[in-house]
C-alpha cells in the first residue's frame, strides 16, 4: 500500500487515529506472544509434568479473540483488509470514487454489527464463570466488541477522506506488494 502519511501532514485527528491503531497493533502482538507462552506452558505441563492446568484453554481463547479483534481493526486503519484492489485500479475515476465510498460504508456496517452483538453477548454472560478460569464466560466478546468499534471508527475516517474532494489523494489506491507476496 502506498504510504501517504509521509507526503501529507497529518492533522490531530489523524495522529490520534494512528496512535490508537498503533496501540491496537501492540495489543494484538502482545496477545499473540501471550498465546505462544500459554500454549507452550500447556504443552509442557501436559506432556512433561503430566498435570495440565485447566486455565490455559479459556486464556488462549481470550488471547486469540484479542489478537483477532485488534488485528482486524488495525487492518482497516492501514487499508490491508480484504478488498478488490485490482478492480479498483482498473475502473474509471467516478467508479473508483464510488468504491472508495462504498467500501468504508460496508466496513462501518460490519464493524458496528460486530461491536453491538459482541457487547450484548458480553453483558449477557458476565454472571457465568468460565470453566477452568476465574473469568466470566463471555469475556472473549470484549476484544471483539472493541475491535468492531475500532473497525467502524477507522472506516469512518476512510469515508471522510473519500468524501473530501481536497483530500482524495490521501486514500491509497491499492496495497503495495510486500516482501513475500506472490
Amino acid at each position: 500500500m502506498t504510504d501517504t502519511a509521509a507526503s501529507v501532514p497529518a492533522g490531530p485527528a489523524q495522529r490520534a487515529l494512528d496512535r490508537i491503531a498503533g496501540i491496537a497493533i501492540a495489543i494484538a502482538a502482545a496477545a499473540l506472544l501471550g498465546l505462544v507462552v500459554v500454549q507452550s506452558w500447556q504443552v509442557f505441563t501436559r506432556y512433561v509434568l503430566n498435570d495440565s492446568p485447566s486455565w490455559t484453554e479459556p486464556v488462549t481463547l481470550l488471547l486469540l479473540a484479542t489478537a483477532m479483534g485488534m488485528g482486524a481493526a488495525a487492518g482497516v486503519h492501514t487499508n490491508r483488509h480484504f478488498g478488490f484492489f485490482l478492480l479498483h485500479d482498473h475502473v474509471k475515476p467516478a467508479v473508483r470514487r464510488a468504491i472508495d465510498v462504498l467500501v468504508p460504508l460496508v466496513i462501518i456496517g460490519i464493524g458496528g454489527v460486530i461491536a453491538y452483538w459482541a457487547a450484548v453477548l458480553l453483558v449477557d454472560g458476565l454472571g457465568i464463570r468460565a470453566a477452568g478460569a476465574n473469568l466470566p464466560q463471555s469475556i472473549n466478546y470484549l476484544p471483539l466488541s472493541l475491535g468492531g468499534a475500532l473497525m467502524a471508527l477507522f472506516a469512518l475516517n476512510r469515508l471522510v477522506l473519500a468524501l473530501a474532494p481536497d483530500r482524495q489523494d490521501e486514500l491509497p489506491a491499492s496495497p503495495a506488494p510486500q516482501d513475500g507476496d506472490l
